[in-house]
Formats: structure tokens, C-alpha cells, sequence
């Protein structure tokens, strides 16, 4: 009896340590072990509201700040082209020089007949000043004095002609060195030494483009300046309190261009064949990087957004009907699909109007395991491990 006993509490002490070990084991595993097999992880992003700076991005190009094509006004034979094509002019450096040698006798017969006109008014002014003696006391007839008055006006107007004769033949000996009339970047010449050129020419001679700062013209269309201008009006965003709009370049190439320039100017009328508006935006130009003609794309500030709402557009998709929808770990920590409403894109994000608020948890990795109504284990997006749980199947190759 003794030993039938003995044998019984040996059982039960074994079953008692078997339960135990077990029970241990099962909270070893609900403590620190991966989470169910069927209850999946997406990576989520906690919806917040704040200020965003809307831009729109416009095709334009470039235009000189100021031109100038250089024609000659007076004719003549090129003796001297005095400039390098392609180099940097200043204002009033002269640029051609035209044969001056009957410029130079047109003006010494202009000052010749000045000399000869102004010789004549001495006698006359003489003549008429003793007659004025004599006409008073009746030494001469008043016919005579009032002849010798109205002589003297004559060779005055005279002298007037040959002095303005004298002044403009100063000026077309001086037109014939062809200055530059602005500062800037001068082009290739048309014409070279020995050519014959004519006043007011239609052809010009050169060009000059003032490229720092420079122009760039941009078109939007005007049902974008109407919805901008609407925008603005019901306050959904705000723009500048009286500043000038900054405007960043995209070049050619895509690159960034490094300076910033300000919004000038819209027209003030729309092309009718295109139904667009032109904006123009100067921008410094000190490493004459941007050349005239150049096309460019302008990123414009609008305005700022208040309490705008973005999402990655890796977390939106389509619904048949091509509707926006996204989903969302909702209650109970269930996926629920969420249709929203898309304005416009900024950067990488998709700007939300409406289907989303502030504390929404939208799922952006993990999203193909995300069935809507199944439950999930939200974690933050970006913080979930590129290796694979331990136990859970390795995905397959993709083929190329």
C-alpha cells in the first residue's frame, strides 16, 4: 500500500510540473512573440493638419531685359567696326565709325555761313540804331527808320538759320561715330568695313540685350487665374500681404536655376487663340547663365493653404468609377476604405479637400494585405523592419 501511494504522488507531482512548465511557456510566448499569424502589419501615417505654400508650375521663357538694334543715322561707308562680337558694351562706347569727311564740310560751311550772317547783323543793328537818332529829329523819314528796322529782324532770322544750320551739322558729323545705346551684350555685326549704310536703315547693324536682370514670360490660362483669384477672395488661401510673389526656375536640362526672382506683371488682356494670360518675372542674371529665348519652366507661389491635409500618393488609389480612396485603420483596428478628395498635387503628396481629418491613420505599407474589414496592427510607417518576421513566408522572386 505503501508503495502504490508513493507512485501516486510521483504522477501527480510530474502532471502538477507539466502544467506549470507549460502555463510559463504560453506567457513567454503572449509576452515577448510575434503577433498572431493572420493579423497583418501595415505601416500608417497619423493624418495632421498644417500650413502649406501652393505653387504652380508654368512654361515660359526668356526675354532681355531691355534691347536695342543699333542703326546708323546717317549714311554713309563703314571706315571701322570698334567692337568684338559677343562681348560686353557699355552705354555710349562707340561701337562703328562712319566715313566722316563730308560731315566734317557740311559743318565748316555751316560755321562759315554763321560768320558771314553774323558780319551782316553788325551792320545792319549799326544802321539801325543811327536811324532811330535821326528819326527823331527828323534827320531821316520814318520809312527809312522802319526799312532799316525790319532789316535788322531779317538778318537776325538769318543768323537763327545758320545756327541751327551749324547745330545740325554738329550732329550728323557726330552720328557718324554709332554709339551703343545701352549697356549690355552685343551680338554679331551684319555689316563689316566698307559697307555702304543709310540713315534709319530698316536692317540693324547689331543688337544689344540687357541680360542682367532678365525677363522670363510665362502663360497660365485664365480659367487658373480665375480659380486663383476666387481662392484668394474666400480666403481658402492666403496670399501675400502686399509682397511680390517669388517665382524659383527649372532650366532646360531639369536643374534648378540658383537665383529667385518676383513676379512683375500680368497682362492686362487674354490672347484669344490660346485663352491664356502672360505673367512676367525678373530675375538676377549676374553669370549671364540665362540667355534670351531660353525656355524654362516657373514655379510660382500662389498663396499659403492653412490647416491643409496631405497625403503620400503611394496611399491613394482609384476606385473603379476613378475615384480617390485610401484606406484607413478605423475602429476596432478594422481597415475601412475611405473615397476622398484630390485638388492638386504638392511635391509628393496629393492636397486633400475633403474624406480625411486630423487624426485619421492612413495606411501606406502594407497596404495589399489590407482587406477592407479584416483586422490589422497599425504601426508607425518607416519604423517597421526591412527583414521579415521570423516564421513568415520569404515573398518571391520577381521576373524580369
Amino acid at each position: 500500500m505503501k508503495i502504490t501511494h508513493n507512485v501516486k504522488l510521483i504522477a501527480l507531482t510530474g502532471v502538477l510540473a507539466g502544467m506549470l512548465i507549460m502555463t510559463g511557456c504560453k506567457q513567454q510566448s503572449s509576452v515577448g512573440g510575434p503577433p498572431p499569424a493572420g493579423t497583418p502589419e501595415v505601416g500608417v501615417m497619423t493624418i495632421t493638419t498644417a500650413p502649406v505654400t501652393l505653387t504652380m508650375e508654368l512654361p515660359g521663357r526668356t526675354s532681355p531685359h531691355m534691347l536695342a538694334e543699333v542703326r546708323p543715322q546717317v549714311g554713309g561707308i563703314i571706315q571701322k567696326r570698334l567692337f568684338t562680337e559677343g562681348s560686353d558694351v557699355k552705354a555710349g562706347q562707340v561701337l562703328y565709325q562712319i566715313d566722316p569727311a563730308t560731315y566734317q564740310a557740311a559743318s565748316a560751311s555751316a560755321k562759315a555761313a554763321l560768320a558771314r550772317a553774323e558780319a551782316n547783323l553788325t551792320t545792319v543793328r549799326l544802321k539801325a540804331e543811327r536811324f532811330r537818332e535821326l528819326v527823331a529829329i527828323k534827320a531821316v523819314s520814318q520809312q527809312e527808320y522802319d526799312d532799316a528796322s525790319a532789316l535788322l529782324k531779317q538778318v537776325e532770322a538769318d543768323v537763327a538759320v545758320s545756327q541751327a544750320a551749324v547745330d545740325t551739322a554738329r550732329i550728323n558729323l557726330a552720328y557718324t561715330s554709332v554709339k551703343a545705346p545701352i549697356s549690355g551684350r552685343i551680338g554679331r555685326s551684319t555689316v563689316t568695313d566698307g559697307a555702304l549704310v543709310t540713315a534709319n536703315q530698316t536692317a540693324p547693324m547689331a543688337a544689344i540685350q540687357q541680360l542682367d536682370p532678365i525677363y522670363v514670360d510665362v502663360t497660365q490660362s485664365s480659367a487658373e487665374l480665375l480659380r486663383l483669384k476666387r481662392n484668394l477672395a474666400n480666403g481658402e488661401i492666403k496670399g501675400k500681404n502686399g509682397g511680390q510673389a517669388k517665382v524659383k526656375l527649372l532650366l532646360e536640362d531639369g536643374s534648378s536655376y540658383p537665383q529667385e526672382g518676383t513676379l512683375k506683371l500680368s497682362e492686362v488682356a487674354v490672347e484669344q487663340e490660346t485663352g491664356s494670360v502672360t505673367l512676367r518675372a525678373l530675375f538676377p542674371n549676374p553669370d549671364q547663365l540665362l540667355l534670351s529665348g531660353m525656355f524654362v519652366r516657373a514655379i510660382l507661389e500662389e498663396g499659403t493653404k492653412e490647416d491643409a491635409i496631405v497625403v503620400p500618393q503611394r496611399g491613394v488609389t482609384r476606385s473603379p468609377n476613378g475615384s480617390a480612396m485610401v484606406m484607413v485603420v478605423g475602429a476596432e483596428e478594422k481597415v475601412e476604405p475611405r473615397v476622398i478628395k484630390v485638388s492638386r498635387t504638392v511635391g509628393d503628396n496629393w492636397l486633400v479637400s475633403d474624406g480625411l481629418k486630423a487624426g485619421d491613420r492612413v495606411i501606406l505599407e502594407g497596404i495589399q494585405k489590407a482587406r477592407p474589414g479584416t483586422p490589422v496592427k497599425a504601426i508607425p510607417f518607416g519604423s517597421k523592419s526591412d527583414a521579415p518576421p521570423v516564421g513568415a513566408q520569404q515573398p518571391a522572386a520577381v521576373k524580369k
